[in-house]
């Protein structure tokens, strides 16, 4: 994948991850709302952790547009090998390798 390509895919992946994160924020459920509180305190759970999520999604997006601006983009950030195509193309945010990837996933365990 071209530079511009990868370029326009996070940026349009960028503006959705903006456009959600507003919705989600302008609509959480209001603490008067719900008919019970743990009806309330479940939904602005799992709002929330939406929330989050996105956000974690679109610092990720922006640290790859960051790696595009640098030129370090496909390259993996822990061992700096080529991060295959296959896997840029299904998540053109990655900043690792496979292997890399799954070392970092275990630490976090």
């Amino acid at each position: 994948m071209d530079d511009v390509t990868v370029r326009r895919r996070l940026e349009s992946m960028l503006s959705d991850l903006d456009r959600s994160i507003r919705t989600l924020l302008d609509d959480r459920p209001d603490e008067h709302s719900a008919a019970d509180a743990g009806a309330q305190l479940t939904a602005t759970d799992r709002v929330q952790a939406m929330i989050d999520n996105a956000t974690r999604q679109r610092s990720a997006v922006l640290s790859a547009l960051k790696r595009l601006d640098e030129g370090t983009y496909g390259r993996c950030v822990d061992c700096g090998g080529l991060v295959p195509e296959g896997r840029l193309e299904a998540r053109p945010e990655a900043e690792r390798c496979v292997p890399c990837q799954s070392k970092a996933e275990r630490r976090r365990r």
